[in-house]
């Protein structure tokens, strides 16, 4: 039982409790404290989990960029060259030796020495090897012996002709007999002439023996020894023999250029091996007629080589000057593109976009090809395009040379 105080305020005994709550009734502030834990904790795994993936996705950010980038193809670009006031074609050329010929031997038989070798100066009859050949000498004997043979028979024959020639007259012999004779005399005239003639050619076979030099020139090549068995009719070179005082260059021309090309105009000769050098070349003649297998005009020059600085056989670049053509643009051959509309090259505009233009080609300088229209002094030319470059795809640009 409560007993009020004093003052009206009721005591409590102090085994009761103060308060009592209901099972809905809400909690006392002091009693709230490890909800606050709980949410603090939730809040701070998220933070962890947000900052351990927020590195993940600007990884993924990166790599999706850098896979677009990647989409885009790089190319390098040119800008169009305008043809110099003086054009050039440069063109390989083959240098040959004025006169070049194969030494033969003309007749069977054995090297007996030889006497030149290569790089040997020579002049024209001199010796150069000796074939031993004993076949040929006897018969040269033989063939002699027949004619001294043939030379009494015929004697005697035209002696006898002429005794019947005389007994014709006094009607001793008939003129079938003498006829007879006339032509046996003949007959053994003309076999002394058949004698003559192989011993004369027996001894032009035996000549051949000594193998000599037909022209001034140097040996440029030695395919022989000393007891190598010979057999005209094989073909087999003993030498090699070249005047090298005066060269042959012969080029090939396109086309296109066939028509510029003169007999009388110069062009420079250039070797690899002499770098910074030039020769003059003059053309001496042209073949007249375009090969039908390359399309291409044979054009032979000449160059004086008294000094001996060109070797025969040499490869050249002979550089013709030919005559500008009129706003003309040159273009290095690997920028072009060669399809069923026609020539084309690969433009990139503004917009990074490439754009395919026709292009009408000119002349063709190895190296460079003339553009007669298509494009413009300030287009940027794809070098080394794809053969599956089409109009609008975006590009990367490299390098501009």
């Amino acid at each position: 039982m409560n007993l009020p105080d004093r003052n009206g305020v009721s005591l409590i005994p102090e085994s009761e409790p103060r308060y009592q709550s209901s099972p809905g009734a809400p909690r006392e502030p002091g009693g709230g404290g490890g909800f606050k834990y709980l949410v603090l904790a939730v809040c701070v795994i998220a933070g962890l989990v947000v900052a351990g993936m927020a590195p993940r996705w600007k990884s993924r950010e990166a790599l999706a960029t850098q896979k677009e980038a990647l989409a885009i193809p790089y190319v390098t670009v040119i800008l169009p060259k305008v043809a110099a006031k003086e054009a050039r074609l440069t063109l390989p050329g083959e240098v040959r030796a004025l006169v070049e010929a194969p030494i033969y031997a003309r007749t069977n038989g054995y090297v007996k020495r030889w006497l030149v070798d290569i790089g040997s100066i020579v002049k024209t009859g001199q010796l150069l090897a000796e074939i031993d050949a004993p076949e040929v000498d006897q018969q040269l004997l033989q063939a002699r012996a027949q004619l001294v043979e043939a030379q009494a028979a015929a004697k005697l024959a035209r002696a006898t002709a002429n005794r019947y020639d005389a007994l014709r007259k006094t009607a001793v012999v008939s003129a079938q007999d003498q006829e007879e004779k006339d032509a046996q005399a003949a007959t053994s005239e003309a076999t002394v002439e058949a004698a003559r003639a192989n011993v004369q050619r027996l001894t032009e076979t035996q000549s051949f023996e000594r193998v000599t030099a037909p022209f001034d020139g140097v040996i440029t090549n030695r395919d022989t020894d000393v007891g190598q068995l010979i057999n005209a009719g094989a073909g087999h070179a003993l030498f090699r023999l070249a005047q090298p005082e005066t060269l042959r260059i012969y080029v090939r021309a396109p086309q296109g250029v066939s028509h510029e090309i003169e007999q009388g105009m110069t062009a420079d000769l250039a070797l690899p091996e002499l770098p910074g050098r030039t020769f003059e070349a003059k053309v001496v003649r042209t073949a007249g007629a375009i090969d039908v297998a390359s399309r291409t005009l044979l054009v032979e020059l000449q160059v004086d080589n008294q000094k001996g600085e060109i070797f025969a056989g040499s490869h050249a670049e002979i550089s013709f000057k030919l005559k500008p053509t009129n706003a003309a643009l040159l273009l290095p051959s690997n920028a072009l593109l060669f399809r069923s509309e026609g020539p084309q090259v690969g433009v990139v505009n503004e917009e990074g976009r490439v754009d395919l233009h026709t292009i009408k080609l000119g002349r063709d300088f190895g190296r460079e090809i003339e553009v007669l229209t298509g494009i413009k002094p300030e287009d940027r030319i794809i070098l080394n395009p794809s053969d599956s470059l089409t109009s609008g795809v975006s590009v990367n640009v490299s390098k501009t040379p």
